[in-house]
């Protein structure tokens, strides 16, 4: 008991200091939050009451205002309204205004973005400027009560007061038990090592010759029993290249892996100074990667470089990275007729409307299917031929590959395949009006893992089997049976590294600023907000420019203090749909532009051009706000790459409802791209957020976007393929007799 007590007084009584230090601190920081909350409740309601007023002021006497403002304060902690007319000494108020109180104690400066405020014994006054003019527009001044906050801090302190209490008894208890259950195992083990028994040592044992097997033995059976039970979902760790690198190692040593993409990581290109390798900027690339350095094996790819085919070898393959070879990329080749029909054609010009809701009619060509199948077929021969195994772990990406994974179960059945859609599945209805859906459902249905980015895609993928096959969807574990072959479909939200590469190359934050405003000539407090897509009609590239063009209807201050930059790569120009939607662009930005011929600064900034990483990162740093409106997206990595940009926790990221990322990023300003007026609101907020709420929303959104990052992504896909091929294993040996 003594020996608790000596633990014991010193934690109480560091506990009761704190309890005396935090008590008054959260009474304080509940001061500042109730009278934040009223002049946010106050900035409402003069927002509110605007319209009314003016036209009151216009036409109506004092009396009927007056009336008005009675009605305003019926509720109970709204104690007062008034209007102070330019330069008069006497309000027009409600009848409990007070009458020490004249025009001149509280003052709203027009020219704040913020309303004024002062105390007047236990009232708050919030004056807040009505109209663009003071000298035609007044002030409007509201009075709370701030009587009720007194009552509410007593009763939090007597809660607190409670709850230290609690707390101290707790930990008392807790301290108690364990130093009495410590004090019994020390007198344990002194016991032992008095009897001896303590003296035995294992080492000595296993240093013994004749025993050293079974300590090998021994040791791997307890290296395959913690892989056996550790959580094969990759929860509990943080994910880094070299985390995916180690857990490669470790779970999937000796694989063969092998990943299939349209697009490949390194592209050698001509130029005048000879062969330049490029890498292109894609999510899928970084994703990729790691993976594929980890496990040393082969990425086959359409090889679409000038300079491809003067790289390769006699078996059209190339080590990758230049600088130190660590796999293989074998090039597929294509003539521009394949690519044009499987390509541009069917990949493009029919699943990706297809599978978006963008309103774009998808269009399909029998001539097309025939391509598209014929390269996934060549593609497929591809892998037969450079599995140096019967088994081998293929990862097959994105929509241009959907008839791949079944080609590849017919060439190895043994095969591992991963799918992964980085599109939307649309529902059953939308699905069906392809002539080819049940050739493509059963081609990814070859897949023994179907990724999708969402759980209402994958949702999604389950209905249109159930409505469109003959086939067993199990919705308890999300699989499809189908001629005894079982798909998992499951979420695994793609994406980014962490930390961005690019970021190791771009300026601070404050020399971003700079740099940005003197690129495009504007003054350093301009605003900015900053778009950064790919010229696709799928991003909503013209709602957010009609949301900005409503912005400064509503908000007409901005005008000239305020300007976004869309960065616009143009795409799929051999398409006609994409040509048109580039030209519907700039001419919406040059009509915009051109209703403010006297604004010294525009308000759209439209650059048509593609921008290195580190550019993208640069303008994302120098951005007040981002502005993400896809119409429909899988994921959308560009907010993500904002949110990675700011590691001075600023900036606001208004994000589209119909991206995949506003599932992962709720604290971003959610707004549906199609509403005009909603977004303009958002923008507005964004605009006029404060510096401690930026903080406080960046910091969860870089949270959750470090921790989920592209690592974790690759690595539970490939957790999910070792478990998978593990019982695999387990269904084999017990199918042959006379094996344990």
């Amino acid at each position: 008991m003594r020996l608790s007590l000596r633990f014991l007084v010193p934690l109480l009584v560091a506990l009761a200091a704190f309890a005396y230090a935090a008590v008054p601190f959260v009474d304080g920081m509940m001061q500042r939050w109730f009278v934040r909350d009223l002049d946010e409740r106050s900035a409402l309601i003069a927002y509110t009451v605007e319209e009314p007023l003016r036209q009151l002021l216009a036409d109506a006497t004092p009396a009927r205002i007056t009336a008005f403002f009675n009605r305003l304060t019926q509720d109970q902690q709204l104690y007062a309204v008034a209007y102070c007319p330019p330069g008069a000494t006497k309000p027009i108020a409600s009848e409990r205004f007070p009458a020490d109180i004249d025009c001149r104690a509280v003052d709203a400066n027009p020219r704040s973005d913020r309303p004024a405020t002062a105390n007047h014994g236990s009232l708050h006054l919030t004056a807040a400027a009505i109209g663009p003019d003071i000298d035609t527009g007044g002030d409007l001044v509201v009075v709370n009560d701030t009587s009720f906050i007194a009552s509410r801090r007593a009763e939090t302190r007597r809660y607190l007061f409670y709850f230290f209490v609690a707390l101290g008894a707790m930990v008392a208890l807790i301290t108690v038990v364990i130093a009495q259950l410590s004090w019994r195992g020390w007198v344990q083990g002194l016991r032992a090592l008095l009897h001896g028994e303590g003296l035995w040592k294992p080492a000595s044992v296993i240093a013994a010759p004749e025993l050293r097997p079974f300590a090998r033995d021994v040791r791997e059976l307890v290296r395959e029993l913690e892989r056996q039970y550790r959580p094969h979902n990759g929860d509990g760790r943080i994910w880094t290249q070299e985390t995916l690198r180690s857990a490669l190692r470790s779970e999937l040593r000796g694989n063969d892996v092998i990943a299939v993409s349209n697009r490949e990581p390194y592209i050698h290109i001509k130029t005048d100074q000879g062969i330049r390798v490029q890498r292109p900027a894609s999510g899928l690339v970084t994703a990729l990667e790691p993976v594929m350095r980890a496990c040393s094996g082969v990425w086959i790819a359409h090889g679409s470089g000038s300079a491809d085919r003067d790289t390769v070898d006699r078996n059209d393959r190339v080590g990758v990275p230049p600088e130190r070879s660590s796999y293989q990329i074998r090039r597929i080749w294509l003539t521009p007729e394949e690519e044009a029909g499987y390509y541009s054609g069917f990949s493009n010009e029919g699943l990706w409307p297809l599978c978006h809701i963008a309103h774009v009619r998808p269009t399909f060509r029998s001539s097309d299917w025939n391509y598209y199948g014929k390269i996934n077929a060549k593609f497929a021969a591809a892998v037969a031929a450079e599995s140096k195994t019967p088994d081998p772990i293929v990862l097959v990406q994105d929509y241009h590959f959907a008839l791949l994974p079944q080609m590849i179960r017919e060439r190895l059945p043994a095969a591992t395949i991963i799918t992964f859609w980085h599109i939307p599945w649309p529902n059953p209805e939308a699905f069906a009006i392809c002539p080819w859906r049940d050739e493509l459902l059963q081609g990814l249905l070859g897949s023994s893992i179907l990724g999708f980015h969402t759980q209402f895609h994958c949702n999604n993928f389950l209905d249109t089997v159930d409505r469109l096959l003959e086939a067993r969807v199990d919705r308890e574990t999300f699989t499809v049976t189908r001629g005894g072959q079982t798909t998992a479909v499951r979420r695994y939200p793609i994406s980014i590294e962490w930390p961005p590469a690019a970021l190791a190359h771009v300026p601070t934050v404050e020399r971003a600023r700079k740099l940005v405003r003197e690129r495009l000539g504007l003054p350093d407090n301009h605003k900015l907000g900053i778009g950064i897509d790919r010229l696709d009609y799928t991003k909503g590239v013209l709602e957010r420019f009609q949301a900005i063009a409503r912005l400064l209807e509503r908000e007409p201050r901005w005008i000239g203090r305020f300007s976004f930059i869309q960065i616009a790569a143009p795409t799929r120009g051999t398409i006609g749909e994409y040509r048109d939607y580039f030209d519907r662009v700039g001419q919406l930005a040059q009509q915009i532009n051109g209703q403010y011929p006297d604004a010294r600064y525009p308000p759209i900034i439209l650059i048509a051009e593609h921008h290195e990483p580190e550019l993208v990162y640069e303008y994302h740093r120098a951005a007040d706000f981002c502005f993400v409106s896809s119409l429909h997206d899988g994921m959308n990595l560009v907010a993500k790459e904002f949110v990675a940009a700011r590691d001075d926790e600023q900036g606001v990221l208004i994000l589209s409802r119909f991206a995949g990322a506003s599932r992962e990023l709720p604290e971003a300003l959610i707004v549906n791209p199609y509403d005009a007026d909603q977004c303009a609101a958002a923008l507005n907020v964004a605009l006029t957020m404060s510096p401690d709420e930026q903080r406080d929303r960046m910091r969860l959104m870089r949270s959750i976007v470090r921790e989920f990052n592209v690592y974790r992504w690759a690595g539970r896909m490939l957790f999910d393929a070792a478990a998978l091929r593990q019982r695999d294993r387990f269904r084999v040996d017990l199918a042959v007799p006379g094996r344990v």
